[in-house]
């Protein structure tokens, strides 16, 4: 493609008031308000009082403001303003200026987050109601538990300390804030985000984990998770409080153990031939046995965990084993275990290897740090948990677009979701008061956009054809 040489004489000019840069936020946010986000927020995000007079006023109108820029695309506050450019204001009413909603992230406390993360947890109810954004969820939902640490660089950032974090399969130290995520998914549905909460960088991974495992239960049965619940974790969180908020809460666990004595005399006791090879995506059947060839085996053996506490909990301990890649020249296979303790139903195999699909919870992670969450954009460490929370609606707005939008965008990552839908210019028109956008001609994803437009606003229909 070459720019054609007449452009070497032209003019720009930014002048153009009708002119929407970002066309796909009218059925984005018209989706947002029909699962009720800003009535929720009304109802439940509350200043009494404020620091700066009329920063607290009307959160509902900002904290949209901020939802919907980081739809479009914006990462810290200053961004905020290309909610602003050209016919926008004409468009959604309530644009604010990026130091405007600011100053209400900073008028953010605790408490303050605590309630919109309640607001959260309602949208992703009314969003799994009005659209089918988490198919099968009532036969089976996971619900996903990690942390991640989300480097930052300025001294004057509240909580900011050094943390672990693994960087090209090595642990470093860095200076960051650790943010707590769980989501919910199904066999058929892409995670979606049921909780993200901020700690200090050198917090735990698993600080908090139950509570936020609790309330990720109780959200999945509120968005009709009426089967089977399976909470599935690392060694982190693979504790008593975490196990005890599971059978609270009527879901099953799958959670990684941390390899003690007890895990390991485990471990011993399981008898050679008890040990079966998994099939994973890398392994091949033989073809004069019809046996798996394959580098991994799992067994299982009764376990009794944390039996120095009050409630020791008995269920399967499943392991799975594999060569060690370093000794594979041995006379004797040289063996890496892997244990994990659930009171799952599913046979040994399965139950391993739905266990390590827990891994889904990355891609929730990569789309968080490609967007609103690639860095804390405030000193203030309750503004940038606010932050954080906006950006987790965010998440589960785009991904119940991309549902309603079809095909491969029901599972499309959240950059292809701006690229694709959100971010289209459109001329803004209104021929007898009627507003109607003029999108550009030949967009590779009309189909999508307007199955999201049709979905959200069924009583709209077509513009008069031209005479």
């Amino acid at each position: 493609m070459r720019l054609s040489h007449v452009w070497s004489r032209a003019v720009a000019v930014f002048d153009d008031e009708r002119l929407v840069s970002f066309a796909g936020l009218v059925p984005v946010m018209g989706l947002a308000e029909r699962a009720g986000l800003s009535q929720l927020i009304e109802q439940r995000v509350r200043f009494t009082s404020s620091r700066v007079p009329s920063a607290g006023v009307n959160p509902a109108g900002k904290l949209t403001a901020i939802i919907g820029g980081m739809a479009a695309g914006a990462d810290s506050i200053d961004e905020l303003d290309l909610i602003r450019a050209g016919g926008m204001a004409r468009v959604f009413g309530g644009v604010y200026a990026p130091a405007t909603l600011g100053q209400l992230l900073r008028e953010f406390t605790h408490g303050h987050t605590r309630q919109l993360a309640s607001v959260l947890r309602a949208h992703l109810v009314g969003l799994v109601g009005c659209t089918d954004l988490l198919p099968g969820i009532d036969r089976q939902a996971y619900v996903d538990i990690d942390s991640l640490l989300r480097p930052v660089y300025g001294h004057a950032k509240q909580g900011a300390s050094f943390g672990h974090t693994k960087i090209a399969g090595r642990q470093v130290l860095r200076r960051g804030l650790s943010p707590l995520i769980t989501t919910i998914s199904t066999d058929a549905g892409a995670p979606v985000v049921a909780g993200i909460r901020l700690r200090a960088g050198r917090a735990g991974s698993g600080r908090g984990a139950a509570s936020m495992v609790a309330e990720a239960i109780a959200t999945a049965h509120a968005a009709g998770a009426t089967g089977q619940v399976l909470v599935r974790g690392d060694s982190a969180y693979g504790n008593s409080a975490v196990v005890a908020a599971c059978r609270r809460g009527g879901a099953r666990f799958s959670l990684v153990l941390t390899k003690t004595r007890a895990v390991q005399k485990a471990i011993d006791s399981i008898d050679e031939d008890a040990w079966i090879p998994v099939h994973y995506p890398g392994a091949v059947t033989d073809p004069d046995t019809g046996q798996l060839i394959s580098d991994a085996q799992v067994a299982e053996v009764p376990f009794t965990a944390f039996a120095s506490t009050a409630h020791p909990v008995t269920a399967r301990l499943i392991v799975r084993r594999v060569r060690d890649q370093a000794k594979l020249d041995g006379l004797f296979p040289v063996w890496r275990y892997h244990p994990f303790f659930s009171n799952s139903t599913e046979p040994t195999a399965e139950a391993d290897i739905t266990h390590r699909r827990h891994a889904i919870i990355e891609t929730v992670h990569s789309d968080l740090i490609d967007g609103p969450l690639a860095g804390m954009p405030s000193g203030r460490f309750a503004a940038n948990s606010a932050w954080a929370i906006c950006a987790g609606i965010c998440h589960n707005l785009l991904r119940a677009a991309g549902t309603l939008a079809g095909g491969k965008h029901a599972v499309a990552r959240g950059a292809t979701l701006r690229r694709h839908i959100v971010n289209l210019p459109a001329r803004l028109a209104e021929p007898a008061r009627r507003p109607v956008l003029h999108l550009p001609a030949h967009w590779p994803w009309t189909k999508a956009w307007t199955n999201l437009h049709a979905a959200v606003f069924p009583g709209a229909t077509s513009p008069p054809a031209a005479a």
